[in-house]
């Protein structure tokens, strides 16, 4: 694939807001920190923050740093952090942002430098409106980064996680792999359904993750297939 700059990463992309992005993502940074590699984490758009000592804060964000093992200015890692808790183009617009792809790009370049991989967290679904003209998607497009789909196990993945992958085959992204993550802990046929997205899906299933209450990302990442991962990257 051709890339933006000389950074390698991937796009960790989610069927639906709250499946589990920001816990994959951290889980991706700690199996590769685990591998040699220098790691940082980048979440472009962040809606929701609250003010601590002066600073906006974004959950997301956070976790993503405190996963990653190269230290890097929060003003990269999420270049745009909204205060409101809605679907980011409004928040944006609340705010008096303009979102801009440059931006984004001179961030994920500059984090490149510092670091082997950048795993960049999308914010809601793949085609969630970021600016007039733009969308998620168009991140890992203009980046050039193979995706990550985290699939969120509830009642309707299976039609949102097809859309997705639809969504992907359309923009010509390349779909590295997808893990499946268990969001309803009473979830009937968990293995009939993995088994029809596994047959609907050309990428391979990376990792099921089982619903726990307090998931935690280092333990996550041995769920994982990082190695089979970073061969398709």
């Amino acid at each position: 694939m051709r890339r933006s700059s000389n950074a390698r990463g991937v796009f960790v992309a989610g069927t639906d807001t709250g499946v589990g992005k920001t816990l994959i993502a951290c889980a991706l940074l700690r199996g590769f920190a685990l591998r040699g590699l220098r790691v940082v984490g980048m979440k472009p758009v962040a809606a929701g923050a609250v003010r601590r000592s002066g600073i906006w804060h974004n959950d997301d964000v956070d976790q993503l740093q405190a996963a990653a093992n190269v230290v890097a200015s929060t003003a990269l890692v999420n270049p745009y952090c909204l205060a409101l808790p809605v679907a980011p183009h409004i928040a944006a617009q609340a705010a008096g942002v303009n979102i801009r792809m440059a931006v984004i790009s001179k961030s994920y370049i500059r984090l490149g430098h510092s670091a082997d991989l950048v795993v960049v967290e999308g914010a809601g679904g793949l085609l969630v409106p970021l600016a007039r003209t733009f969308d998620v998607a168009d991140i890992p497009l203009r980046l050039a980064l193979p995706v990550v789909l985290v699939v969120g196990l509830r009642l309707g993945c299976l039609n949102h996680a097809l859309l997705s992958v639809a969504a992907l085959q359309s923009r010509g992204l390349y779909l590295a792999g997808w893990v499946a993550n268990q969001l309803d802990p009473a979830m009937a046929c968990v293995a009939e359904n993995l088994q029809t997205l596994r047959s609907r899906i050309k990428a391979p299933l990376l990792g099921m993750v089982r619903h726990a209450k307090n998931p935690q990302p280092a333990k996550i990442a041995r769920m994982l297939d990082i190695d089979r991962l970073q061969r398709r990257l």
